[in-house]
């Protein structure tokens, strides 16, 4: 099964009636990943029917409010509903010590531990490698600390072909090391080649998340030919002075990115406050980059 995201958040900082704060939730095998945190988060995974539970990392991507103000109040959820494993959290070098003055002066006994994984906001970085996914950030230009998500399903193994193992009369207990790509020597000492005996699983699906940045060209050279990217797009072009102002991006912009990196679809997302229409925006991107769609409240995305 394809990886699946969900978006519970697609305003920007000042909140409206219709879009909540920045928040996508990506489940990649078994594993969920919760990127970015804003206000009302559990809220939205409540609406949309979408358990906490085995949530095990969370990525902020900056420590402006509307990505990580509901970043406690889950956390405390988590621990009154009784969790007890490991919650790992990938962000800036700033979090940790913001959460451990919220843990402690309000007084709250965690019953899990919290694993801080601190990015960096100068150069791309492998995160954490799973047998489900490999994550990895990359730097954005914001006005603070900004980074990216890279997220990829785990290279999968390739697929045993059983009809031509039967021919050479392999054994059933040999298909685990040929589907893991070993050959097969048979007790004459042939070698079966294991492009023989299996064929390719396909391509691994890949997913980018760029949070709050001015339009950088560089940025395109970190996801090439990704299936799905997410690219904030606060404003439309005739705004772009004041994107330029607030380190933010149109959604020409954003549609720019998504064409230079030979992207199969774009999201756009982190909407201003001042557009109840959106419309417009999508329309914009359209123009540069035909496979673009809003990443609104409540949307399911295959990846």
């Amino acid at each position: 099964m394809n990886p699946e995201l969900y978006i519970l958040g697609s305003g920007s900082a000042t909140p409206t009636r219709e879009r909540n704060p920045s928040a996508q939730l990506l489940k990649i095998g078994s594993a969920k990943i919760l990127i970015d945190c804003g206000e009302g988060t559990q809220m939205q995974l409540l609406k949309y029917g979408i358990r906490h539970t085995g949530i095990d990392y969370i990525c902020i991507s900056h420590l402006h409010g509307d990505h990580y103000f509901g970043l406690i109040g889950l956390i405390s959820t988590m621990s009154l509903m009784g969790r007890q494993q490991v919650l790992n959290i990938i962000g800036p070098p700033g979090l940790k010590p913001i959460l451990d003055l919220q843990i402690l002066h309000g007084g709250m006994s965690l019953k899990f531990d919290l694993n801080f994984i601190s990015t960096n906001g100068n150069h791309p970085e492998d995160i954490i490698t799973t047998d489900d996914f490999e994550l990895s950030t990359f730097p954005l230009k914001h006005r603070i600390h900004c980074t990216g998500f890279l997220i990829k399903e785990a290279p999968k193994q390739r697929r045993l072909l059983p009809e031509v193992a039967n021919s050479y009369n392999i054994p059933v207990e040999a298909f685990k090391d040929i589907k893991a790509g070993s050959d097969y020597i048979n007790e004459a000492g042939e070698v079966i080649a294991n492009d023989i005996l299996t064929e390719a699983a396909g391509t691994p699906r890949s997913y980018a998340y760029c949070s709050d940045t001015i339009f950088d060209k560089q940025i395109a050279t970190y996801f090439k030919d990704v299936n799905v990217l997410y690219h904030e797009s606060t404003y439309m072009k005739n705004l772009e002075d004041r994107a330029n102002m607030y380190f933010h991006s149109t959604a020409e912009q954003a549609a720019t990115i998504a064409q230079m990196t030979n992207a199969a679809q774009l999201l756009i997302g982190h909407f201003s406050s001042r557009y109840d229409n959106l419309q417009p925006l999508l329309d914009e991107a359209k123009e540069v980059f035909t496979n673009t769609e809003l990443a609104v409240e409540g949307s399911v995305w295959w990846i």
